[in-house]
């Protein structure tokens, strides 16, 4: 089994097919090659929906986005009850450190989408973070906000 992490245990389905390793992805309803990447993704999409209380009906992973001829994936996006993407989260294996350029990369992404949140996680360290577009900045937040809290102005106010 790939390496623990620090995000809540779940019922794990994972299967090995032609010599490789599956792991079930509850969003897309099949089997997915099970990466370190992967292991990260399926593990923080389980604590978003059972511990933070995300509908899974509005979360995606692998979301492909189209500028011009190039495609970008996305890990995973959340779409707000208006079917707008609202959060990118964006996953690395637990050996990569998260760096400048991983929020480089999250970055490109919301250039595009214009979400209210970004969150990356290797499955060790999570950071999110909540965009000011009218101050252009960002704010970080201490942890991962519950769903309810998402729509609530002053729940991050100050």
């Amino acid at each position: 089994m790939p390496s623990q992490l620090n995000l809540p245990p779940y019922e794990i389905r994972v299967k090995e097919e032609h010599g490789r390793h599956q792991i079930f992805d509850f969003l897309r309803r099949r089997y997915v090659t099970l990466t370190p990447e992967e292991w990260v993704r399926q593990h923080f999409v389980h604590f978003l929906v059972e511990h933070k209380g995300y509908p899974k009906g509005l979360l995606g992973n692998e979301i492909e986005l189209r500028v011009g001829e190039k495609k970008l994936r996305c890990d995973t996006l959340l779409y707000n009850k208006e079917l707008q993407p609202q959060m990118i989260i964006e996953y690395k294996a637990p050996h990569i450190e998260l760096t400048q350029q991983v929020f480089d990369q999250i970055s490109a992404y919301n250039m595009l989408l214009h979400v209210d949140f970004l969150i990356v996680s290797n499955g060790l360290q999570h950071y999110c973070c909540r965009m000011d577009y009218a101050n252009h900045r960002y704010l970080f937040l201490r942890e991962i906000p519950d769903y309810e809290s998402l729509n609530n102005p002053n729940r991050f106010a100050g």
